[in-house]
């Protein structure tokens, strides 16, 4: 079976009003978000063996792959699984928006630091694994970060790593009501 270009995962963005885009499995609503997953995790680990082939050919290079791929991956995860809805074009301070209109900041890594630049309304980062799985570090207002490190130079003004442990942590603290809610809970 071949696939044209526009055959995509449903992503919910804000060109489709919160509404799905072209469904991976039009047959089976709960198959989509599997099959999404299962893309990804696939990807992950092809993407993974190709940066562990470059560092057996090239070991004086780290090769990373946090980056632009990786925020990607990150906001695709939040709009499948969390109530955001991605915007179309991508802003300054927030990649997307929940339904009750909270602005999100969404960032992902395969390090155990999270990036933080200026103080979005709400952050939610997510450490991906390898293996396809991600885990949620922090899902809450944007200012509890910027409180915690306020006495760190740059912060709200540069971007900066800010330390998974920590930001884990602090996500224990956000009120229910201040969450971005999973698709779930919603």
């Amino acid at each position: 079976m071949t696939r044209d270009k526009n055959d995509f995962p449903a992503v919910r963005t804000s060109a489709t009003d919160g509404q799905f885009g072209k469904a991976v499995d039009p047959e089976s609503k709960t198959g989509n978000l599997r099959k999404v997953n299962q893309s990804i995790a696939e990807a992950l680990r092809l993407i993974s063996e190709g940066i562990q082939h470059l560092k057996r050919a090239f070991p004086n290079r780290k090769f990373t792959i946090d980056g632009r791929v990786v925020g990607d991956i990150g906001e695709i995860i939040a709009a499948l699984e969390y109530d955001v809805n991605l915007h179309e074009v991508s802003q300054p301070k927030h990649d997307g928006q929940t339904f009750d209109g909270r602005n999100v900041q969404i960032k992902a890594t395969f390090k155990d630091s999270l990036t933080f630049g200026t103080i979005p309304d709400y952050y939610l980062g997510f450490k991906l694994n390898e293996d396809g799985q991600f885990e949620e570090i922090f899902k809450g207002p944007g200012k509890l970060i910027y409180e915690h490190f306020r006495n760190r130079k740059d912060l709200g003004t540069k971007l900066l790593s800010l330390p998974t442990a920590k930001l884990r942590e602090l996500s224990r603290t956000v009120q229910r009501s201040d969450r971005i809610p999973r698709r779930e809970e919603v």
